[in-house]
């Protein structure tokens, strides 16, 4: 397990505010997908890996409901309810409404919870599309997981509690994408998961390939009105069809009647009916170590997201296009993420990777002038407790 750093600190931390030292000790990694974007809340296909950054949370339980969480990242951080009183959601600080969630979404289900004093640090980049807010919901819901009774919850069921408290909660209409790739990462794997079915399969990266993640620093300024915008046009066009989600149709079906369509709700359903199978050739493509192949499936998916979906920006466009250059036809890069700016991600041979770290360096500049934030990240194992 890396980021012994951050445990360390969340365990610091909990010693100097509790008087004592941890027990317990889980994590929640983020994600960075490799391909499928707005694919997961149509019912379709997607294939991210759990990304080497992560949330931690040190805890300690406690016999009398209460809950008292400290986020260590942030000055006078501290949150305290019972589990016996309404859990309320608050205008501030929205940190606590993701571990509010969480808790009020397992107490309804009738499991047999705990109070708990809790610690929680992370190092999932916030705001940058990769997906900081499932990591906590995740790390939160594996945490109360070790509670006696909690036998029969599995990665799925605190994957699925985690998008509930963030689509009912926090008020993020999120597909399930984020959390199931949080609670089931498997190390060295990306996962083909199955948004309807829940099926997970996991794919393997391939030996000499390493996962480069640029953050733009463009804020997702528009990502929350444009996201829910995106979903209602491809809901529109999966109602006019009568299917339950575009999943649920192909190319055929758009060639022969998307001109019955509004011609920008025709582009959305073009992109997501066209990722999904881009999706299904990426996961071939990686287990077969073709690298080439999936970064023509990046390119292609990085044109849809632009052209077909307009969720790209020009400087996101431009960062795509420096690591391009840098890499060739040996590997693939896109947009990363809801959109709007964010991240790009890039799947690179070890041999490119400064090549494509140092194009970036010198030819991209963030909006402020800044340099873009460069990460090499490993496929990471899912969430669940750490090892004494």
């Amino acid at each position: 397990m890396t980021n012994t750093p951050l445990m360390a600190r969340a365990a610091s931390v909990f010693t100097s505010t509790f008087g004592a030292a941890a027990p317990l000790l889980v994590q929640a990694p983020g994600r960075v997908n490799l391909i499928g974007e707005h694919t997961d809340y149509n019912d379709g296909l997607v294939l991210p890996c759990a990304i080497d950054y992560r949330t931690v949370i040190a805890a300690r339980r406690r016999d009398d409901g209460v809950v008292r969480v400290v986020a260590a990242d942030y000055e006078d951080a501290v949150d305290e309810y019972r589990l016996d009183a309404p859990i309320e959601r608050l205008d501030k600080p929205m940190w606590a409404n993701y571990v509010r969630g969480v808790i009020r979404d397992l107490v309804k289900q009738g499991l047999p919870m705990q109070g708990m004093d809790m610690v929680i640090a992370g190092d999932v980049p916030q705001g940058a599309g990769l997906s900081s807010s499932a990591s906590l919901s995740v790390a939160v819901g594996s945490l109360f997981a070790t509670l006696p009774g909690f036998q029969d919850v599995t990665p799925i069921h605190i994957a699925l509690t985690a998008q509930r408290a963030e689509n009912d909660f926090v008020g993020t209409k999120c597909g399930n994408m984020d959390q199931i790739s949080s609670a089931c990462g498997e190390a060295g794997h990306a996962l083909m998961i199955d948004c309807r079915s829940l099926d997970v399969q996991p794919v393997p990266i391939p030996a000499g390939a390493a996962i480069m993640i640029f953050n733009s620093h463009v804020a997702r300024g528009l990502v929350d009105s444009e996201y829910n915008t995106r979903r209602e046009q491809c809901e529109s066009a999966a109602r006019h069809f009568g299917v339950k989600a575009l999943r649920d149709i192909d190319m055929t079906v758009l060639d022969s009647r998307g001109g019955e369509l509004d011609p920008m709700v025709l582009r959305r359903a073009r992109h997501v009916v066209t990722e999904n199978d881009r999706v299904r050739d990426a996961a071939t493509a990686l287990a077969a170590g073709d690298l080439p192949r999936m970064g023509e499936l990046m390119a292609a998916s990085h044109a849809s997201m632009r052209d077909d979906f307009e969720i790209t920006v020009p400087l996101i466009d431009q960062l795509v296009e420096i690591v391009k250059a840098a890499i060739g036809g040996a590997g693939g890069v896109r947009m990363t993420g809801g959109g709007f700016g964010g991240c790009v991600v890039a799947l690179v041979p070890e041999n490119l990777v400064e090549a494509a770290r140092t194009a970036v360096e010198r030819d991209y500049r963030g909006p402020k002038g800044q340099q873009a934030t460069i990460y090499v990240c490993s496929a990471a194992a899912g969430a669940g407790v750490v090892p004494a």
